[in-house]
């Protein structure tokens, strides 16, 4: 029996590997994947479950998807992913709308688990979140021109605000033949951007033979027929000098580093259980912009955090003027059930939120001060579109990376097609984005 299935990815780009990993094995399987949930058969919605804000938004989706069920315009709803995993039979019991659920470590079964619910089986399945498979094909989800490349599973940093090691197990580091070959196919299929992602790449290899292997990974895959490759969440501490090398010397790397830091006072980050001190953390970043020529930072940064008073709080605010990372994201504390930091004094939400927003403040006169200093250049840009309200194509140059910065605006007197890269130089800047004109 063939069915339609909808897929609806929640959270981060990791999340959407799994997705396009379920979306390939369900087509193999004869299956039919439709975009829109409104007369599919199944709708499966990979959900988030990193933050409570996450599983309110992951709940808010399934029942908008009982609201076409009730409807008669959708057969049954198959929930994966984070949540899944996070609160198991809860799910099932609270939310009778779900006809069956799938942790992280079932990913693969999600073709027995459609058979199941449409047979009026309400399956729950939770396989090992330590030994799950990594590898298989993919069905990309994104723009044809960029893709990621999921390097390693899980996380053993166990930082005290965190729920991320209870969700995807301990870390796990693919073998580099097996990612190798899943580059190298991303590449033949035109891939221009490979953004390489895990929730800690620096330590990458560490658990195969306990030695990092990033920069060997990243020197094969810059053999590969790739414009650019990206590198994502990069912990302060695994950053060797190797890497720093390697980032430095091979042309396709991108001078953009993501590095989430959290806070930056001693006794805040000592009590998260990080490894960094606001000296090493300083230290790293001056040592990171004197060797990679045009480096530009991101991190992200937590506000209301334990210990977090007014004295630690302005020096947060007082770091960002500082140190002047370019992109920052700014979340306000969410004590998570199951987590340490849960169970230690902090500020209230309102407050912690209050917070995020100065901190904000602070952070858009950083990037306001970044945008004027780089107007006049020339960049190359990937673009992606054209905007009709603006009147002028969008992409992103190395400084932009997707669906978590900006883009850059420009006119061009030519089209400009999607997946190409073009000259811009940078002349403006509207609404906090870069824009230009094209260079001939």
């Amino acid at each position: 029996m063939s069915y339609q299935v909808a897929f609806i990815s929640l959270g981060c780009a990791k999340n959407q590997v799994n997705c396009e990993q379920m979306m390939s094995l369900v087509q193999s399987a004869g299956h039919e994947i439709v975009s829109d949930p409104a007369g599919a058969d199944v709708a499966v919605v990979n959900t988030c479950g990193f933050l409570a804000s996450a599983c309110e938004e992951a709940i808010g989706q399934i029942l908008e998807l009982a609201e076409l069920k009730r409807a008669g315009q959708l057969k049954k709803i198959l929930v994966t992913g984070c949540m899944a995993q996070r609160y198991k039979a809860d799910v099932l019991e609270e939310l009778p709308e779900i006809d069956g659920i799938l942790g992280t470590g079932s990913y693969g079964e999600i073709v027995p688990a459609i058979g199941a619910v449409m047979e009026g089986d309400r399956p729950c399945l939770m396989g090992n979140i330590h030994t799950a498979p990594q590898n298989g094909p993919r069905i990309l989800s994104t723009p044809p021109w960029y893709a990621y490349l999921r390097i390693a599973e899980g996380c053993d940093n166990h930082c005290a605000y965190c729920v991320i090691p209870s969700l995807r197990g301990k870390y796990r580091s693919r073998p580099m033949g097996e990612l190798l070959e899943e580059a190298a196919e991303l590449a033949e299929a035109g891939v221009r951007e490979l953004l390489v992602i895990a929730q800690d790449i620096t330590r990458y290899g560490t658990d195969l033979n306990g030695e990092h292997r990033l920069a060997a990974l990243l020197r094969e895959l810059c053999k590969l027929d790739f414009r650019w490759i990206r590198l994502h969440y990069l912990y302060p501490d695994e950053i060797t000098e190797e890497l720093i090398d390697t980032i430095a010397r091979e042309e396709k790397i991108l001078p953009y580093l993501d590095i989430p830091i959290q806070h930056c006072n001693d006794g805040i980050l000592k009590a998260m259980n990080r490894r960094d001190t606001r000296e090493s953390i300083t230290a790293l970043l001056a040592k990171l912009r004197a060797r990679i020529p045009g480096l530009v930072l991101r991190t992200s940064l937590i506000t209301g955090l334990p210990g977090e008073g007014a004295a630690e709080f302005e020096e947060l605010c007082g770091f960002l003027r500082e140190v002047k990372i370019e992109r920052a994201g700014v979340f306000p504390f969410s004590p998570e059930e199951g987590t340490r930091a849960a169970q230690m004094d902090h500020v209230g939400s309102e407050e912690a939120a209050r917070r995020a927003e100065l901190a904000v403040d602070v952070q858009s006169d950083v990037i306001d001060a970044y945008n004027e200093s780089v107007l006049g250049e020339e960049r190359e840009v990937l673009c992606e579109g054209f905007d009709p309200q603006a009147q002028m194509f969008h992409g992103r140059s190395y400084a932009e990376s997707p669906e978590i910065d900006g883009r850059i605006y420009f006119t061009s007197e030519e089209d400009a097609e999607p997946g190409t890269f073009v000259t811009v130089r940078l002349t403006g800047v509207m609404d906090g984005e870069l824009t230009g004109e094209r260079v001939e």
